[in-house]
C-alpha cells in the first residue's frame, strides 16, 4: 500500500509516520513544507493543480493529512487548517489515483459539552473558538467531496513531543522551574479544568487502522475518560519526584498569573482570556470512542502516567 502523508514533521505526524514505517506492506512518501520531507510543498499557498500532478506520479492508494496549525490568528488557522484541505481535496478529485483520505481533525470542532457528559460523532458541533471553527470547516469540506474519505477527531494528544505550549507542557515546564529553583510551591490557574487525553501513540495506532479501514465519516479518537488538569498535576509531581505543594489560583488567568489551560506563544500578551476557555471546549470534554471500537478495532492502550512520564523525561532534559 503506498501512503502520502502529509505533515509527516508535526507532532502527531512523526508518529502516525513512524506507526506507517512499521507496516512492511506500507510504501510512505512524505509531503511537506520542510527540507526533510520527501517532497516540499505547502498546501495553504500551493495549488491543486499541481498537488494533483503530483498525486496522479506518485499514484498513493491513501493520503494521511496530519498538517495544519494549532496557534495563530484566525486568518493563520483558516490557510493551514480549512484552505489547506480544500487544496486536498480538490486535488483528489481532479486525480485520477482514487486514494482514500484520512483527515485528522479534533475534539475542538464540538466545543463545550454538559459535565459529565460523552460526546459522540452525532452531536452538533458548536466550537468556541478560531480554531475549533477552522477545523470544523476542513471537516465539512472533507465530508462533502464525495471522496473515499474519514475523520478522525482527535481530542487532547498527550505523551513524548508534546508541544511546550499545550496545556500539559506548560505544566512540566512550570515544575521543572519549581524544581531547578528548589520552589516548595507551584501555583497555577486553570486546574480545573476536565480534558480527554489521549497518547500520541495511540493516535498514530488509529490513523494506521482508519488507513486500512473502509470506515467513512468522523470518528472520535480519545481515552473515553476525562481528567481533570488538577490530577493530572498530581501525577506528574509524582512522576517528577516534586514534593512541594500544587495551589489552584481562582478566577480566569490574567497578567502575572500563570496558566496552563491554553498554549500560549512567547510574543502573545499577557491580557485576560477573552472567554474563560481559550481553546473554546469549555470547563469540560470527554470523548465517546466506542465508534473508534466498532468500525475500526481500535481502543486506547498507553494511560495518561505513561504520557505523563515521557512528557516529564524530556521537560527533566531542559535542566
Amino acid at each position: 500500500m503506498r501512503v502520502l502523508l502529509i505533515g509527516a514533521n508535526g507532532y502527531l505526524g512523526r508518529f502516525v509516520a513512524d506507526r506507517l514505517l512499521a507496516d512492511p506492506a506500507v510504501q510512505l512518501t512524505a509531503l511537506g513544507r520542510g527540507d526533510d520531507a520527501d517532497v516540499r510543498f505547502d498546501l495553504a499557498s500551493g495549488s491543486p493543480g499541481a498537488l494533483t500532478r503530483f498525486l496522479d506520479a506518485v499514484h498513493p492508494g491513501v493520503v494521511v493529512n496530519c498538517a495544519g496549525a494549532t496557534r495563530g490568528g484566525a486568518r493563520d488557522l483558516t490557510r493551514h487548517n480549512t484552505v489547506a484541505v480544500a487544496t486536498v481535496c480538490e486535488a483528489l478529485r481532479r486525480s485520477g489515483c482514487g486514494a482514500r483520505l484520512v483527515q485528522i481533525g479534533c475534539g475542538a470542532e464540538y466545543g463545550p459539552s454538559q459535565p459529565g457528559s460523552s460526546t459522540a460523532e452525532d452531536a452538533v458541533p458548536r466550537p468556541g473558538g478560531p480554531y475549533g471553527v477552522s477545523k470544523l470547516a476542513a471537516t465539512e469540506l472533507v465530508l462533502g467531496s464525495g471522496l473515499d474519505a474519514v475523520v478522525l477527531r482527535v481530542f487532547s494528544p498527550a505523551g513524548p513531543g508534546t508541544p511546550a505550549g499545550s496545556p500539559l507542557g506548560r505544566l512540566a515546564e512550570a515544575m521543572r522551574r519549581a524544581m531547578q529553583s528548589g520552589d516548595g510551591e507551584l501555583k497555577l490557574a486553570g486546574l480545573g479544568v476536565q480534558r480527554d487525553f489521549i497518547d500520541v501513540r495511540d493516535v498514530a495506532r488509529a490513523v494506521h487502522a482508519a488507513s486500512l479501514s473502509a470506515a467513512q465519516g468522523v470518528i472520535n479518537i480519545g481515552s473515553g475518560r476525562a481528567v481533570r488538569l488538577r490530577d493530572a498535576a498530581s501525577v506528574l509531581a509524582r512522576v517528577a519526584g516534586y514534593a512541594g505543594a500544587l495551589h489552584e489560583l481562582d478566577g480566569p488567568s490574567g497578567p502575572g498569573r500563570p496558566t496552563i489551560g491554553h498554549p500560549r506563544s512567547e510574543t502573545e500578551p499577557t491580557a485576560p482570556a477573552a472567554y474563560p476557555y481559550p481553546d473554546g471546549c469549555g470547563s469540560w470534554q470527554q470523548a465517546d470512542v466506542r465508534t473508534a471500537r466498532d468500525r475500526l478495532g481500535w481502543r486506547p492502550r498507553i494511560n495518561l502516567e505513561e504520557s505523563l512520564a515521557d512528557i516529564w523525561m524530556e521537560a527533566a532534559c531542559r535542566i
